[in-house]
């Protein structure tokens, strides 16, 4: 187990070397996260602003459809679904790339927990804000962009995070349709090696790295956008 000089061996003399094959799996990985967390962000504030409008109720069923639809499917199921059974139903689908599936389904499923974070931001808001964004002559659109919005992005910083880790782990699920991501990589690897405790701990600890890093990320952000001063009571208002 000691040994891990096999990282650096040239596979067969004309392949790259594992180590090499590791970064590129890892670059997938990031590649699926990545596009399918923009995908995410997109369609999740989306619906969760349209959970939140008082005079369109069909909206609101809508988004709260759509909430209760992806987030109790498991993401494997979603990942069949895109690949097997809509190009079935959806010709055009069918010249759809592997990789942009995987990205649908974990972006789809990933929204839908964003739209209920962004939903509880923006109710967690004083009612005061809205009226103040009314009073001034802003349009519903406009009170959103400039008032709400801003506001509400700061309150769930922390849930994003967590959320934006989720969806780095979660994109493993993206060997069951042969993207050669690190999970694809440390099943293939560990086949032709037989070494499974290396190649499994290699990879495990390239994701906490991974993961890590992201928590950094986020974390700085969140301190940058933090409102001084501003408190969620438990009764979902702030001050």
């Amino acid at each position: 187990m000691g040994n891990w000089a096999w990282l650096t061996e040239d596979p067969g003399g004309k392949y790259p070397t594992y180590w090499e094959w590791m970064l590129s799996a890892w670059g997938w990985t990031v590649s699926v996260a990545l596009v399918a967390l923009i995908v995410a962000l997109v369609l999740g504030s989306l619906i969760g602003i349209i959970r939140t409008l008082p005079d369109n109720p069909w909206l609101v069923r809508f988004g709260n459809a759509w909430v209760e639809l992806f987030r109790n499917i498991p993401l494997l199921v979603q990942i069949f679904l895109w690949y097997h059974v809509i190009p079935a139903l959806v010709p055009f689908m069918k010249g759809v790339p592997p990789f942009m599936l995987v990205v649908l389904a974990l972006g789809f499923f990933t929204s839908a927990r964003i739209a209920e974070q962004v939903r509880s931001g923006i109710q967690a808001l004083p009612k005061g804000q809205r009226y103040a964004g009314m009073a001034v002559g802003f349009t519903t659109p406009q009170y959103y962009r400039y008032v709400i919005l801003p506001m509400a992005y700061r309150i769930i910083m922390p849930p994003l995070t967590s959320e934006t880790m989720n969806i780095f782990k979660n994109s493993s699920v993206a060997f069951a349709v042969s993207i050669s991501e690190m999970t694809m990589y440390a099943m293939q690897v560990q086949e032709e090696t037989s070494r499974g405790i290396e190649v499994y701990l290699a990879v495990t600890v390239l994701y906490i790295l991974s993961a890590l890093t992201i928590n950094r990320i986020m974390s700085y952000i969140e301190r940058k956008t933090r409102v001084p001063g501003f408190i969620v009571s438990a009764g979902g208002g702030g001050h």
